[in-house]
């Protein structure tokens, strides 16, 4: 089925509203969801909906939480998701922080209580539409060992950074401190697909191209041969977005990919930089554009995150299409006649 963003979008949010979700919960994920989509993110895309409906069903989410600013000390702000889906939380966070590095040069803004925030990056547009650079960082529940260890400890833990540009698009950074992010797996499972060597070890701690059982078992972290250096990013993360918010420590958050468990309470932080209180904005973009155009001198360079708005480009013009199994499944939760 072929549709627009837009008839997307709104098959999303009424699929989480028929959930439970507040409309501006369901039109907050919707829109990310479908962002994901578009950019060629299918794990973080609209095959997240039935996950979160049945989170909402659950009460893994609650539906009727309104995020709020629980704290702001200087340049530091505290966002309490209280439980609900991760956007709308990040929304306040960044808008908020957003308005605070303008004000002061610069802010950590934390979200707590939290759920799933999909693609990391797409939360910091709104600071490189304001000239801002923006850094953001997530945990996730538990999914990889710790360095020398067995059972998983961390999440897959992403991290993402976006650059404003003088008059081009931003630089787009989103990474997951696995080798690859965990909804590759389930993406996988759900088409009977196995996955390359290197990426899940099973329950057992062995190697394994099955993604199910990936799924029950671990992730390997990035530079999976140095894992050592993965395993100690993914604690960075984990003690930033936890240890200064009070949210869960992946240990501690059921998987999202079990319809029954605990409201994950997870974290999520964003550091906001207006480049005009450093070197200053023209000096900062000068210096931008002087590396850029470095890279640029080879063939095939391709930029953090070109690929990903060719695809976007590519879905506004002629939308998106979707496998039948998925528009079903979205159509039925929706409450809409295939």
């Amino acid at each position: 089925m072929r549709l627009s963003l837009d008839e997307a979008a709104d098959l999303a949010r009424r699929a989480l509203r028929r959930a439970g979700a507040g409309e501006q919960m369901a039109a907050s994920t919707a829109r990310a969801l479908v962002l994901a989509e578009a950019q060629g993110i299918a794990s973080h895309g609209l095959s997240r909906v039935a996950q979160y409906a049945t989170h909402l069903r659950n009460g893994r989410a609650d539906g009727a939480a309104m995020a709020q600013v629980l704290r702001r000390k200087g340049a530091a702000l505290l966002v309490d998701a209280k439980q609900g889906l991760a956007f709308p939380a990040c929304d306040l966070a960044v808008r908020e922080g957003i308005a605070i590095a303008k004000e002061l040069g610069v802010c950590f803004a934390g979200v707590t209580a939290s759920h799933h925030a999909g693609v990391v990056v797409d939360h910091l547009r709104p600071a490189v539409a304001a000239g801002l650079v923006g850094l953001g960082f997530a945990n996730s529940p538990a999914a990889m060992p710790a360095a020398g260890g067995r059972h998983p400890v961390f999440g897959t833990n992403p991290v993402a950074a976006a650059f404003a540009r003088r008059s081009d698009a931003p630089l787009l950074i989103d990474l997951s401190l696995s080798e690859v992010a965990r909804g590759k797996l389930m993406v996988a499972a759900k088409e009977g697909r196995s996955i390359p060597p290197g990426w899940a070890l099973d329950a057992q701690g062995e190697p394994t191209t099955d993604p199910r059982a990936g799924l029950e078992g671990s992730m390997l972290p990035v530079g999976a041969a140095s894992s050592t250096k993965g395993s100690m990013l993914a604690l960075i993360v984990e003690l930033l977005v936890v240890a200064l918010t009070g949210a869960n420590f992946g240990f501690e958050a059921s998987s999202f990919f079990v319809d029954e468990g605990n409201a994950p309470r997870i974290g999520q932080a964003f550091l906001l930089v207006d480049p005009a209180a450093l070197a200053g904005s023209e000096v900062y973009f000068d210096r931008m554009e002087a590396l850029v155009a470095e890279m640029l001198v080879d063939e095939g360079v391709r930029l953090a995150g070109q690929r990903r708005a060719a695809l976007h480009e590519k879905a506004s013009a002629h939308g998106l299409e979707l496998p039948d199994a998925l528009a079903a499944q979205l159509q039925s939760l929706a409450g809409s006649a295939p």
